[in-house]
Order: structure tokens, then C-alpha cells, then sequence
């Protein structure tokens, strides 16, 4: 019924709490584990090859090819269903793989249900959420389902097969190991008239950034090359809003909104 997919680099301290205390806890409705090593050297490879669940299935890939192998891993599954699951989600509800499916049938328009996430004050997308940024959450009830309408991340998210066939599956981008994949996802699904939300009540733990284990590089050589372009872009808009006319147009249109950077 769900194949549940799990990348992985260079923290087994994170994995190992990701499967103990989240993947044991799903129900029979996950048929199939995928735990995709890309390339550690920390002992992921021996704790791996020591798992016994007759439903995971590990690879051993000799480098890391970071959000690729969602592809790659897909593609080794066959489940109607599918949970992308980042290895740093370290503590689950029983069962919360049925809680997740039970609401993604309820809801017809929704192609990319996400578990939302515990307060916790030391990972920077949870802060995001609950306190940062939390002015762009609204609580809506849909079809008896309680959703919250925002930006969403993959962290742990459930979407169908049916609708990755049609999107032609997860995107690859060979030349970056980190980016942003599920976005991307959501991108091409709302092409075709879905949405993404998360599911308000269920919560998970996430376990991400440097309080946890370090960042790698790909990811801050992304970020820091994002932030530059966004820099780049409120320079434009900024010399275009001094245009008598179009800048008053681009304005109440939104087109010349300046977005907020860190200082670089």
C-alpha cells in the first residue's frame, strides 16, 4: 500500500533514531522501507546491513547524489503510495504512516500531504513555522481534515503514484547535490490543478541543522548562491520602482515586492 523512501548522508546518530522510533512505528500499511545510503563513511553502511525488517530495503550508493536518489529510490518501489522521509525526523506517533494516508483519501485536491512538526526550539524549520513565519499559516478544515495552508516542505509527505506518473516522477538535477526538490515537486503538481498542505495534527520531530549534525557544504554553497540571487533581484526592483508609473503599477501588483534577505 505505501512504500515509505529515506535518503541518507553521514549521520548515523539521526538515522538510527529515524528508524527506531519512526519507521518501526508505522502501521501494515507500509509495505516497503527504501533507506538510500549516499556514500557515508560514519558506520551508516554497517548499521544498515544489520537491520532485520523483512520490508526494508537498503542501497549502498558509492557517492552522494543528495535529493537525485529520490528518483532513483522511487524507482525501486512499487506501492500506490509513497512517504518521502528525511532521516532527521527522529520521533513519531504510532501508526502515524495511517493517520497520513487516511487524510491524503480525504482530501481530492490535496497531491502532497506533509506531517507538520513539533515545536522545537533548536531546528530552524519548525521555528520557521510555529513562530518565524507562522502570520503565513492559516488553519482551514477541509472534507473533516484539519489543514495548515502555507509553504510547504518534505520532510515527511505523502503523495500517489498515479499523480507521480504523471508529473513524470521527482526531478533530478545532476549537477546539485542539495536543492530543493520537494519544491519542486509541488511546482509540477500544481500544474495540474493540486495543492500541498500539511496535516495540522500530526505532528513529528525534526531534528534538522547544525544543533543535530553538520551541514554539509552542497547545502550552503545552495542557500548562499540563492541569496545572492535574491539580493540581485531587489536591486532590480528597487531601480525599476523609481520609474514614474511602472514602479506605482509594480507595486500595487506585487510584481516589485522586495523579498528579505540575510546580510551577506
Amino acid at each position: 500500500m505505501i512504500a515509505v523512501i529515506v535518503l541518507t548522508h553521514e549521520r548515523v546518530h539521526l538515522l538510527r533514531q529515524c528508524v527506531e522510533r519512526v519507521l518501526e512505528r508505522t502501521s501494515e500499511l507500509t509495505s516497503e522501507i527504501v533507506i538510500w545510503n549516499n556514500g557515508s563513511t560514519d558506520g551508516t553502511l554497517e548499521y544498515l546491513d544489520a537491520l532485520t525488517d523483512p520490508r526494508i530495503h537498503v542501497v549502498h550508493h558509492h557517492e552522494n547524489i543528495g535529493q537525485n536518489a529520490y528518483a532513483e529510490a522511487c524507482a525501486l518501489t512499487s506501492a500506490p503510495y509513497v512517504i518521502e522521509l528525511d532521516d532527521d525526523m527522529i520521533d513519531a506517533p504510532a501508526e502515524w504512516d495511517r493517520r497520513l494516508f487516511d487524510a491524503f483519501e480525504r482530501l481530492p485536491d490535496v497531491g502532497f500531504l506533509a506531517a507538520s512538526l513539533v515545536d522545537n526550539p533548536h531546528d530552524l524549520a519548525s521555528q520557521i513555522m510555529h513562530h518565524e513565519r507562522a502570520d503565513e499559516y492559516r488553519t482551514v478544515e477541509e472534507n473533516g481534515v484539519t489543514l495548515l495552508r502555507g509553504p510547504v516542505g518534505g520532510g515527511c509527505a505523502i503523495t500517489s503514484r498515479e499523480l507521480l506518473d504523471r508529473v513524470g516522477g521527482f526531478r533530478q538535477k545532476r549537477r546539485q547535490v542539495f536543492w530543493l526538490e520537494d519544491e519542486a515537486y509541488i511546482h509540477d503538481i500544481e500544474q495540474l490543478g493540486y495543492s500541498a498542505a500539511f496535516l495540522k495534527d500530526l505532528q513529528l520531530f525534526h531534528a534538522g541543522g547544525s544543533f543535530y549534525a553538520a551541514e554539509p557544504e552542497a547545502k550552503h554553497e545552495y542557500w548562499r548562491a540563492y541569496w545572492l540571487r535574491e539580493v540581485r533581484k531587489n536591486r532590480v526592483k528597487r531601480a525599476l520602482r523609481r520609474i514614474p508609473l511602472l514602479g506605482q503599477v509594480g507595486e500595487r501588483r506585487g510584481w516589485l515586492t522586495l523579498s528579505e534577505t540575510p546580510e551577506l
